[in-house]
């Protein structure tokens, strides 16, 4: 079997070079807007953020934990220092679905916190504002309480 010289190998490498430059796409707008704020972000996380006239971080992570067991989720992370919480549990009826939530608790202005809650269900994101509101509801009733 007879090798290809030196100038025939060099061209078949070039071609196939320029041949995989040629199919390489090019990035459609969509993959390059991927982590860009839609007016339907905004929206939805207008209805998971809620001001808080609490001063202390701990005050208001301690209201999150307490209004999130009260609503019968199970606490699997709680750092004080970032402000996050996370949690979960199984959702009825059906009770192989899972709900997850992470609450993060930040500062906002002078005595006042700033608290997101973010849920999942079935690893799908909710978008439903009456979940959030139904959880900022049960915070207020749990900051009132931790007050008194």
């Amino acid at each position: 079997m007879k090798t290809p010289s030196p100038r025939i190998a060099v061209l078949l490498l070039l071609s196939f070079g320029f041949f995989a430059v040629a199919c390489a796409s090019t990035p459609k707008e969509e993959e390059t807007n991927l982590l860009a704020p839609t007016e339907e972000q905004m929206k939805l996380r207008n209805f998971q953020s809620r001001t808080f006239d609490v001063a202390d971080r701990t005050q208001a992570i301690r209201g999150v934990i307490a209004a999130l067991q009260d609503l019968g989720f199970i606490i699997e992370r709680a750092n004080a220092d970032l402000g996050l919480v996370t949690a979960a549990r199984f959702a009825e009826p059906r009770y192989y679905d899972v709900m997850g939530v992470t609450v993060t608790v930040r500062p906002q202005g002078e005595g006042q916190m700033l608290i997101r809650a973010n849920a999942i269900y079935n690893n799908a994101p909710v978008t439903d504002p009456k979940v959030y509101q139904n959880f900022f509801a049960t915070l207020e009733r749990s900051m009132f309480i931790g007050r008194n």
